[in-house]
């Protein structure tokens, strides 16, 4: 059974950014919006917001550690395609196809797997800082935050970029007690990944190097 950590962060918060620390061997990135990273790096990246490339690639056994970046456009993009439907039950289905993503990711996967997911957050009419969605609707059968263990929050004040690591009162920020030693640790996901694995006890991050004859090899 795989794990899934969810990254809320404004655009510009640090979310991508946070991945700099990666080798190209250790990780893999599915890049929803088809967008280049915002740093140098060889890290393998995956454009395109199709659901069974995503799952195929999960399922794939080359890396235990994925990042599906700007998961909320995979809802976004995906209600675009439907604009001329009508009737709830297109809502129902883009949230049942985000849920079942969830599900692959921990059900289809190794244990020492975790899949990070980078998401825009929102603010609710009450104040609230949660995971975006595309309305009430889909809210109403899909909280995101609640099928996840751990929930950070990408912040910057212009000049430092950090992780929120516990609810402040307005976030749905949320992490296993004395999993981390502050409220704010910095924006570095390579670390935070680390900590994960050593607090649950998990594989540590494994790599995967390219053979001369250019197939995949697990180490």
């Amino acid at each position: 059974m795989g794990n899934i950590v969810l990254i809320l962060g404004e655009t510009g918060s640090g979310k991508t950014s946070s991945l700099r620390n990666f080798k190209e061997d250790e990780a893999a990135v599915f890049s929803i919006a088809s967008k280049k990273l915002p740093f140098r790096n060889n890290l393998r990246v995956i454009n395109g917001n199709d659901y069974a490339v995503i799952k195929k690639g999960l399922s794939s056994d080359k890396f235990n550690c994925y990042i599906i970046d700007d998961s909320q456009y995979l809802l976004a993009f995906e209600q675009l395609a439907k604009l001329d439907e009508t009737g709830y039950k297109k809502h129902v289905e883009m949230a049942n196809n985000f849920y079942k993503l969830l599900k692959h990711a921990i059900d289809n996967t190794p244990d020492d797997v975790i899949v990070y997911f980078l998401h825009h957050p929102e603010t609710t009419e009450l104040g609230k800082i949660k995971a975006k969605t595309i309305g009430k609707m889909i809210d109403n059968w899909l909280t995101l935050e609640g099928l996840f263990t751990i929930v950070l929050m990408a912040k910057t004040d212009g000049e430092n970029y950090v992780f929120e690591t516990n609810n402040n009162g307005n976030s749905t920020c949320k992490s296993p007690f004395e999993m981390f030693d502050s409220k704010e640790i910095p924006n570095d996901l390579k670390a935070v990944d680390g900590i994960i694995r050593e607090y649950w006890g998990l594989n540590p991050i494994k790599t995967t190097t390219i053979t001369t004859t250019g197939e995949k090899r697990n180490d």
